[in-house]
């Protein structure tokens, strides 16, 4: 059957060449890291029998961040791997100084082999349900347990993975253990074939920290010339549709920061919003409109706010984490596309912690918050109160990873 899938996946090949051509015509820049991802590299020959995590993008890579401080406490070793360009190198900055940080295999049977050679890894962290056929063979083959950790299966996951489910099913059996953020996803990788499925929440809320200013914050705002004592609406991991939305929807006397959530969006956000002061550009002029365009300073970004727009929500995609910019105390604002924090904006939604609307009310609704203080003092404390009571998601997790480390 593996034979079969590697060379299913080389079938795959010049399909994927052609969306590579497509999307370098398109401007995104080319992906790096090729022999990485063949499973060549150096041996980890000082590690010895460290723990894998792998996180797949940015978003998996700073939701770790708690749980990695926690198997350290524990004295365990990790190695980090990472599968995107933008995700290895926020990855590289929040653990390389004491963790080894990798890129992930393809999954071909050589690929997997070379990585797992090399990393000798005693446990595998799964971050989020990112389920590999070969991954999971050759890990049983060696007796690696696998344990997937915040795990989620949306319905357009789901979907895929059923159409294939007469293929897949050996593989979600093979996870040892799979802890599932609430009861309809562990319901769905229950009947995909995973057999000890547990509900341990999420630990998105656990990376919230309640606090009133963050380091960095300052130096920003000052880089970039914002006025601190006007109106700043942020607007982060936006897209281009939203970027033309923002700029007919903010009033003329108020700033706007966006934060692109890809690289290959921020020549975009500069000519939408020209003329503007961009972070990696040297020049600054006198403008409200500024775009940021470095990884990892999204939080100094939202700390600077008087009102926060939570970006890939407003474009046919599916929201991006609104915790962060609440437990700052921003008013936040999403759009109707949350279907990939499903249980995190009906939280909020429910004790009138945030605000949602369409995309022809977001005009209203920004207006609405830079006028009315009590509204947001409202959303803002009924934001925190909602994060508060929903940590302690990574606890459980780190108890779920020591239970398999010592079975």
């Amino acid at each position: 059957m593996f034979l079969l899938l590697d060379l299913l996946y080389l079938f795959a090949l010049p399909f994927l060449l052609l969306i590579s051509i497509r999307s370098r015509l398109r401007g995104h820049p080319p992906r790096k890291g090729a022999a990485e991802r063949l499973g060549i590299g150096k041996t980890l020959d000082n590690q010895t029998n460290p723990i894998l995590i792998h996180a797949v993008s940015v978003g998996e890579v700073n939701a770790i961040r708690n749980l990695v401080k926690t198997i350290e406490e524990d004295g365990y070793k990790l190695v980090i791997s990472v599968t995107t360009d933008t995700g290895i190198k926020r990855a590289t900055e929040l653990f390389a100084n004491s963790h080894i940080v990798v890129r992930y295999p393809l999954d071909f049977s050589w690929s997997v082999n070379n990585f797992l050679r090399r990393i000798k890894p005693s446990l595998i962290i799964l971050v989020e349900l990112e389920v590999w056929p070969n991954m999971l063979r050759f890990a049983t083959k060696k007796n690696i347990p696998v344990v997937v950790v915040n795990g989620r299966l949306t319905d357009r996951s789901y979907k895929r993975y059923k159409l294939v489910s007469c293929l897949l099913r050996s593989t979600f059996e093979r996870l040892s253990i799979v802890g599932m953020q609430n009861k309809s996803y562990a319901k769905k990788v229950s009947s995909l074939g995973a057999k000890d499925v547990q509900v341990l929440g999420t630990m998105k809320w656990d990376n919230a920290i309640i606090q009133d200013s963050v380091n960095g914050a300052i130096e920003l705002a000052n880089n970039l010339r914002i006025d601190l004592n006007k109106p700043l609406i942020v607007a982060g991991s936006t897209t281009p549709e939203e970027h033309r939305l923002l700029l007919n929807a903010i009033p003329s006397e108020v700033q706007l920061l966006v934060v692109p959530r890809r690289p290959e969006w921020f020549d975009d956000a500069e000519e939408v919003f020209s003329p503007c002061n961009r972070k990696t550009h040297s020049e600054r002029i006198d403008s409200r409109f500024f775009v940021l365009d470095t990884i990892g300073d999204l939080t100094a970004a939202y700390s600077l706010a008087t009102i926060v727009v939570i970006g890939r929500s407003f474009a046919p995609l599916h929201g991006s984490d609104p915790t962060e910019p609440i437990a700052l105390g921003k008013p936040t604002i999403v759009g109707p596309n949350m279907s990939d924090f499903p249980d995190i904006t009906h939280a909020f939604l429910k004790a009138n912690g945030i605000v949602q609307c369409t995309t022809g009310e977001l005009k209203n609704s920004i207006q609405r918050l830079l006028t009315d203080q009590v509204l947001c003092t409202t959303l803002v404390n009924n934001g925190r109160e909602v994060i508060a009571s929903h940590q302690g998601a990574t606890r459980r997790y780190a108890q779920l990873i020591k239970e398999a480390m010592q079975a």
